[in-house]
């Protein structure tokens, strides 16, 4: 394993994984400690700014190019920055199943399920995993 890959990869590609991890960390954190509390509000606006930081600096991201210089992973990115501010708003609201469910579908499929396809052959995080 080895961080040369992503460090030497074109801006904002180090960015975007660097959120994506902090989010991975802060939002497994979310999961496993008690709700409700301010350490679970303040942690909860951090995930939701690390999360529009990586869904926004997809769209900088094009080595897949599908739809124009666009991927399908970039509807994703759309919904994340719908969904995000949504579920901030239904926990300000005390809509707390509308915000867990939201907050749980954002963290295992825009955070974990984007990310495992990452780990395809050919793409940057692959190499930082497994080595060229």
């Amino acid at each position: 394993m080895s961080l040369g890959p992503l460090l030497s990869s074109p801006f904002p590609i180090p960015w975007h994984a660097f959120a994506a991890f902090a989010a991975l960390a802060v939002g497994g954190a979310q999961l496993a400690l008690p709700k409700g509390t301010s350490r679970h509000r303040a942690m909860g606006y951090a995930w939701a700014a690390l999360m529009l930081v990586v869904a926004i600096s997809s769209f900088w991201i094009q080595q897949i190019r599908l739809i124009g210089p666009f991927s399908p992973i970039h509807i994703l990115s759309i919904l994340v920055l719908v969904t995000a501010p949504l579920a901030v708003w239904y926990a300000h609201t005390h809509r707390v199943a509308a915000h867990r469910g939201a907050m749980i579908k954002l963290y295992v499929f825009a955070l974990v399920g984007a990310g495992i396809f990452t780990l395809l052959p050919g793409r940057i995080m692959h190499a930082v995993v497994f080595g060229h």
